[in-house]
């Protein structure tokens, strides 16, 4: 999962099924944690820093 965002600046949750691998996008929701959604859209900077912390 990830986060995705419009031109808009809407926010997107990005996930792939895990039956098939198909990517879905969903929409954002009033009631989403946000503190949740912050860390899935962080998550690609941390994976970035670690691969750069290998090299």
């Amino acid at each position: 999962m990830s986060i995705a965002t419009r031109r808009d600046g809407e926010w997107l949750i990005v996930h792939r099924c895990l039956a098939c691998g198909v990517l879905r996008l969903n929409r954002v929701a009033g009631d989403d944690n946000a503190v949740a959604l912050t860390r899935l859209a962080v998550r690609p900077l941390a994976n970035l820093r670690e691969m750069v912390a290998l090299m």
